[in-house]
């Protein structure tokens, strides 16, 4: 028993010696070995901010898995489909005049594969619906035959119109969620809360600090065997000067760091950024799904038209044949 006494004092020796990064993780090893006697409780307040903290990092997190989509123009493109570079060379706008232009089946033909003046077109689902619907009407015109337009035709056109319209309000949505929502929950995640992350830790190593120097002071190092522990431990009126001045020493610290990490925590949590950030979201899907149905409101009663003026014909057809 004296040989494992005269062993824990050696390590008593050398921890008094050690640096305090070392220090703190010696203390750490004795408190995960259960080692570790009297451990410095955190304030019942600061643990409820960082369960707070912890909650809001998460809701960041699980919203930022979702919302990034937003930052990925294709994120609705279809797999399934294979568009090849003149079909993304220009807009359908700009096809349509073209095409308007267009004398013979070979300069409609032309039209539709024009070279590129910019950047490819975008792929979103809408954009994707427009050149389908394009490529679709001139399929029709092509093979008309009879007076007038083909009405289907007709109608193609102007869906893909109005679908390149839909994709273009899409991409100005996402373009202010970016800006508006994204960049500030980013911030919030990647910033604030990472600040109020390392605060904690300051908190951690002040406290592991704090209990390695009371366990030093106290002889209690490392605990080997099951001595006495009258014999093996120094009570608080026992500690030198210099031993009870490093413990006050270390008490400060650990104030003043729990005090700072309070504060951080609570700036994170009492910051109305995340949501004006999340209501900056809501009001740019809801001028998306305004313009959309504008655009669609205005589309309607033409295809409508179209459709009534066509299944009129048809019946003409039918009572003249009959």
């Amino acid at each position: 028993m004296d040989n494992f006494k005269a062993f824990g004092n050696s390590l008593s020796s050398i921890g008094s010696q050690i640096t305090p990064f070392a220090s703190r993780t010696f203390q750490y090893t004795k408190e995960q070995l259960g080692q570790a006697e009297d451990k410095t409780q955190l304030p019942p307040d600061y643990i409820d901010l960082e369960k707070r903290v912890d909650a809001l990092k998460q809701v960041h997190q699980k919203m930022l898995a979702v919302t990034s989509q937003y930052s990925h123009e294709p994120y609705d493109y279809p797999a399934n489909i294979k568009e090849s570079f003149s079909d993304l060379g220009r807009t359908v706008s700009e096809k349509v005049q073209l095409l308007s232009a267009a004398s013979t089946p070979a300069e409609a033909q032309a039209a539709l594969t024009a070279p590129p003046t910019a950047k490819p077109q975008p792929k979103t689902f809408s954009h994707a619906i427009a050149r389908a619907s394009l490529a679709s009407s001139q399929l029709l015109h092509q093979q008309h035959t009879g007076a007038g337009e083909d009405p289907l035709a007709t109608a193609l056109e102007k869906y893909a119109l109005a679908s390149e319209r839909l994709g273009e309000a899409r991409l100005a949505q996402d373009a202010q969620i970016q800006s508006r929502y994204l960049a500030g929950w980013n911030t919030t995640l990647n910033t604030n809360l990472m600040f109020a992350t390392r605060a904690r830790k300051n908190v951690e190593k002040a406290r592991l600090t704090l209990d390695s120097v009371k366990s030093r002071a106290k002889g209690n190092t490392w605990k080997i065997g099951a001595g006495n522990p009258r014999e093996d431990h120094h009570t608080t009126d026992e500690l030198s000067p210099e031993a009870q001045e490093e413990i006050e020493k270390a008490e400060d610290e650990f104030v003043t760091q729990t005090e700072e990490a309070v504060g951080v925590m609570k700036n994170v949590l009492d910051t109305p950024e995340p949501l004006r950030n999340l209501a900056e979201l809501v009001a740019a899907q809801l001028e998306y799904h305004k313009k959309a149905a504008e655009i669609l409101s205005e589309l309607a009663p033409v295809i409508e038209g179209l459709q009534v003026e066509q299944e009129a014909n048809y019946r003409k057809s039918r009572e003249s044949a009959s």
